[in-house]
């Protein structure tokens, strides 16, 4: 699925008639969702289970799964609707083979969205272990010119949160979340609850797991505060 971008540079969509952007979305999302079919893990053929490939699997402490939202086609489509489960994978092999199965977050269309989410918990506020917590967010423009790697940073978000390296013994982070618009491409740290002294450890840390200076800020907003209009951080670091 490497060659999963649109018309153009994979980052910018360039300007084109309504009819043809629309039918550039649904085939993206077609031919994710089909690629997807053939990640299961239970296939006996697939990448991950071939035994002349992987001989020895590196099992991760939580098991996990990776979300997809579609690029909304229509009206009538609800957010339930656009987003789906992709697969869960338990081992680094099998990270590895999903990663380089499916398409880089720069070729990703515009209004799209991956999850990592910890097997069980959904990407959703309302999901129970989701509802008191909030996010760490980074954000910056989605331009041709800008000189930030984008598939960079989503691959080192994902590292830390698979390997738990993005916290000590909190189980604080349930999933790590990555949003293209077109204006602007947000990574999104989720997590269980809202402690102060916790989550401000976890942002320091996520701060140097992206690389960020000290001039590149991130917020931290509780999920029943982005929901109201004008509300401030909880954290700015």
């Amino acid at each position: 699925m490497k060659n999963g971008e649109l018309d153009g540079d994979p980052v910018k969509i360039k300007k084109q008639p309504r009819r043809r952007y629309t039918n550039n979305l649904v085939k993206m999302s077609e031919e994710l969702s089909k690629n997807a079919e053939g990640l299961s893990l239970d296939d006996k053929e697939t990448v991950l289970t071939n035994k002349t490939e992987f001989n020895v699997k590196h099992p991760l402490n939580s098991k996990w799964t990776l979300w997809y939202t579609k690029p909304q086609v229509n009206k009538s489509e609800h957010w339930h609707d656009l987003l789906k489960p992709v697969i869960t994978f338990s081992s680094v092999e099998e990270f590895w083979g999903i990663y380089n199965s499916i398409p880089q977050a720069n070729q990703l269309p515009l209004k799209s969205d991956y999850h990592l989410f910890k097997e069980g918990i959904k990407p959703e506020w309302e999901d129970e272990q989701n509802s008191k917590g909030g996010k760490w967010q980074y954000a910056f423009s989605n331009k041709r010119d800008s000189i930030i790697d984008i598939n960079d940073l989503w691959l080192r978000g994902l590292l830390s949160v698979i390997g738990e390296t993005i916290e000590d013994d909190e189980d604080e982070v349930n999933g790590i979340v990555l949003n293209v618009r077109k204006q602007v491409i947000r990574i999104g740290l989720w997590t269980r609850d809202c402690d102060e002294a916790k989550l401000t450890k976890i942002g320091e840390r996520l701060k140097k797991v992206l690389k960020l200076a000290d001039e590149q800020k991130i917020d931290f907003m509780s999920h029943e505060a982005s929901g109201k209009k004008g509300a401030e951080p909880l954290i700015t670091l």
